[in-house]
């Protein structure tokens, strides 16, 4: 493969496990540091969105029939937003070197007897359809190398947000939160800490039909119940050490109920509002309790967590005198920071350089991150 120029535009796409909709970046990387050119979100459509929710809700691994012409619907999706933004950006789509699509995540299971992570998607469709080399399938070498498959932020996180000095947490709250524990010499530990907005949205859209908790108001309006928090807490999943991954196959409504009904039985239920004050609570506790022990001089945060005022408060109160600080001060919109990882990782793909992920998912050697698909083949 040719060598990488700096000047070179890369399109990075995800649609996470909030599952609302398509982050799309345009980004060119001069002396190694993205550039964004231009950024949207292209929200699902409604019967796609309840589709996906349906899938993913239950906690059961999806069935093959369930799952070949939704992999072409997102696949669709996630062209017609790369389309878009080209408009947007007024760029041909000759000018873009490639495409690193994560896709939609509907099942992630690294530590079972046949260990696998699936996304929905299909980067070969992308290729074809928008007619720009794709890059996919990111999670697949990883895991077989022996990781988990994520989280891949660190890597990035690395890349952009090394201190001068001490000891660095980058911390991303999507529905999952992840940390990335960055050291001046550019060493990186990672892994998922558990749940940030997935049972939170969820249960706002069970009680409430919203989409999310806006800035933690009714979180804010609840009082967390220190009995269903410690249940909470207790789950193994918490004590686990790193590498470690999840989602919300695992973290979600089904989860959640039995300890609803183990710690209020009966004809008393928790008040709504006081669930998900607990909710909260649990997000702010399980991330604090994972970054304490490294003390970094500082945090900084990213995804969509960054706007719920109500989960930074709560993470203040239990990291007293760490300044909590978002990514868009290190010179990057929280927004957009996983996008522009998959712009990155498919310019690093299509540079040939291996990635080391042995610190942050337990992978026994650096692989090649991603299946490269052309616009009219597969290598």
């Amino acid at each position: 493969m040719r060598a990488v120029s700096e000047g070179e535009l890369y399109l990075g796409m995800i649609s996470g496990t909030s599952r609302d909709g398509v982050d799309a970046v345009l980004a060119a990387f001069p002396a190694g540091q993205p550039q964004l050119r231009a950024a949207l979100c292209l929200p699902y459509p409604p019967d796609l969105a309840a589709c996906l929710e349906r899938l993913v809700a239950g906690g059961r691994r999806p069935v093959a029939a369930d799952l070949s012409e939704l992999d072409a619907e997102i696949a669709g999706h996630f062209a017609d937003a790369a389309q878009r933004l080209l408009r947007k950006a007024g760029v041909a789509p000759a000018s873009v070197r490639a495409i690193g699509s994560h896709g939609q995540t509907v099942w992630h299971e690294p530590d079972g007897p046949r260990p696998e992570s699936i996304q929905l998607g299909s980067p070969t469709l992308i290729a074809q359809r928008t007619g720009i080399r794709t890059v996919g399938d990111f999670r697949r070498a990883d895991i077989a190398a022996g990781g988990q498959g994520a989280p891949l932020a660190p890597l990035l996180h690395r890349a952009l947000f090394r201190p001068a000095s001490g000891t660095r947490a980058v911390l991303n709250l999507g529905g999952i939160a992840n940390v990335s524990i960055i050291d001046r010499e550019g060493g990186v530990i990672g892994f998922d800490t558990g749940p940030a907005n997935c049972l939170l949205d969820a249960w706002i859209r069970r009680h409430r039909g919203e989409a999310l908790d806006r800035d933690g108001a009714w979180s804010a309006g609840g009082t967390a119940d220190p009995g269903l928090l410690d249940a909470l807490l207790a789950d193994p999943y918490f004590g686990k050490r790193g590498p470690k991954s999840t989602g919300t196959e695992y973290f979600n409504l089904c989860w959640l109920q039995p300890f609803l009904e183990r710690c209020r039985p009966g004809a008393h239920p928790h008040a709504p509002a006081d669930v998900q004050a607990t909710l909260a609570e649990l997000t702010a506790a399980t991330v604090a309790d994972a970054i304490r022990p490294f003390a970094p001089a500082d945090v900084l945060v990213c995804g969509g967590g960054v706007h719920n005022g109500d989960l930074l408060r709560r993470l203040r109160r239990r990291l007293p005198g760490t300044p909590l600080r978002s990514t868009a001060e290190a010179g990057l919109d929280p927004d957009w920071v996983e996008g522009v990882l998959f712009a990155w990782l498919a310019r690093e793909r299509v540079a040939g350089r291996p990635q080391d992920t042995r610190r942050i998912t337990g992978a026994r050697e650096a692989v090649l991150l991603g299946s490269v698909c052309e616009p009219s083949a597969v290598r």
